[in-house]
């Protein structure tokens, strides 16, 4: 039973190669926001699968796991 006084639910990845703790339900999309991506050019790759851009507030994480961002720097 949830209660309001109850601990928020934590789920564990790893990012990027470093263990990592957030909320349960947290979509890619949250996961940018959270650590300053919004609106930069990212790839992002679930359990060595792309994740498309087009589903990033679709794809919920889950406990354990595996999450790369790449972000996209430009060049000339």
């Amino acid at each position: 039973m949830h209660t309001p006084h109850s601990k928020e639910a934590i789920m564990h990845i790893t990012l990027n190669g470093d263990a990592r703790e957030f909320p349960l339900g947290t979509t890619v999309t949250e996961l940018l926001q959270t650590l300053g991506y919004e609106g930069k050019r990212v790839a992002v790759e679930r359990n060595g699968e792309i994740v498309p851009k087009s589903q990033h507030g679709s794809t919920v994480l889950r406990d354990g796991d595996q999450v790369e961002i790449v972000v996209a720097v430009g060049g000339g």
